[in-house]
């Protein structure tokens, strides 16, 4: 094989599959890419694989000798990365999987292995497919991918669960102390409705990350298709193509958690609210991340306050439109700056009955998103 190709092309290439591309490998060949030479389309197609998900991304250059072979991941994209921007050419030596890569710089040998031994990337044959626009994909993923758990032993929560209703693809996530739920509404998604679908999944969280990255950097106006069955799920963005396995067991019946009715209701400026909370977070963070909210209806304002003792104390009062009686309620201030960083509106109002129910956080206007978070027990 032998092609030419900018050194920016691959080496963007070849660090997006490089993410799956595992650190100790089950079997030695995954440690390394495959490379597939196309002459006819005059492409180089990539793959990252690592038993559970896998990475395709194709890109064109000038493909002189079709072929195939894999290549040290890892090794491979720090060589590409440190060459000069600038065309380089890479060729195929002897019969050992062994590739020259020439640069104005000079010339590096990276020995490979053949892709006889490279594990076949798993298929989606008789599942159920669909089409949605990349807003539908991003709206959500940003909603709710910050909620999902980073405890393996919990693994179905380390994972988003979506959902298809007539008119709306839903995606939930939650660690066991907060839920992020968002509805997308059908009309952003493109081609294939979502009551077309009947979906019941839970896409892993790592899988759903890498995704999202690739949806980013997509500029195509064409919707991302999507393929799944019981156990795995495919998205094909373009010439990119991202396969997962799905999470097994059971996803919580999140939907009963979020009370139907509450006592308080408070609407903030967000950004005032999520500034105040940053300044206050200096000090909660000496104090388990604890953060006092203090509601109080005669003033229209909330003050936001944290004692930690043998360190300091702070309080902000920030405005606020209050209906309901007074209430104090504190909450980790990590989980509600991640969830106002995830609303994205204007103004947001904080829904809420005692200081130990759950409460919850909605935009209003824009996105259908709730964010239910879990009030912490505050010592007398």
């Amino acid at each position: 094989m032998k092609f030419v190709c900018p050194q920016s092309e691959l080496n963007t290439h070849l660090a997006l599959v490089g993410r799956v591309v595992p650190a100790r490998p089950t079997k030695p060949i995954l440690s390394n890419v495959l490379v597939k030479i196309d002459e006819e389309n005059q492409q180089v197609m990539l793959t990252g694989f690592d038993e559970t998900m896998s990475i395709q991304t194709a890109f064109k250059a000038t493909v002189e000798a079709p072929g195939e072979l894999t290549l040290p991941a890892k090794l491979l994209e720090s060589i590409v990365a440190r060459l000069p921007q600038e065309d380089i050419t890479i060729q195929e030596v002897g019969e050992d999987a062994t590739i020259t890569i020439t640069s104005s710089s000079g010339e590096y040998q990276v020995r490979g292995l053949s892709a006889a031994d490279y594990p076949q990337l798993p298929v989606v044959e008789d599942g159920q497919a669909a089409e949605l626009s990349v807003e539908t994909l991003l709206e959500g993923l940003r909603g709710a991918l910050f909620a999902s758990s980073g405890d393996e032993t919990k693994q179905v929560l380390t994972g988003v669960h979506l959902t298809a209703e007539p008119e709306i693809l839903e995606f939930a996530a939650t660690d066991g102390h907060r839920l992020a739920v968002v509805k997308t509404s059908d009309e952003a998604a493109a081609g294939t409705a979502a009551n077309d679908i009947q979906m019941d999944v839970t896409v892993p969280a790592k899988a759903l990350r890498d995704l999202e990255r690739m949806l980013q950097n997509y500029s195509s106006s064409e919707p991302i298709a999507l393929k799944f069955d019981r156990t795995q799920a495919i998205f094909e963005l373009g010439d990119q193509r991202l396969t997962t396995i799905l999470l097994e067991g059971q996803y919580p019946n999140y939907r009963q958690l979020v009370p139907q009715q509450f006592e308080r209701q408070v609407t903030f400026d967000r950004k005032l609210l999520m500034d105040a909370l940053e300044r206050i977070a200096v000090l909660a963070d000496q104090k388990n991340n604890i953060v006092k909210l203090s509601l109080d209806p005669a003033s229209q304002a909330v003050s936001v306050s944290v004692d930690a003792q043998e360190v300091g104390s702070g309080r902000e009062v920030v405005a606020a439109q209050i209906t309901g009686e007074a209430l104090d309620i504190a909450f980790n201030v990590r989980y509600l700056l991640d969830g106002l960083k995830a609303l994205g509106t204007n103004e947001v109002q904080l829904q809420c009955n005692t200081a130990t129910s759950p409460s919850i956080i909605i935009p209003l206007g824009g996105l259908q998103m709730t964010y239910l978070v879990m009030p912490v027990q505050m010592r007398a």
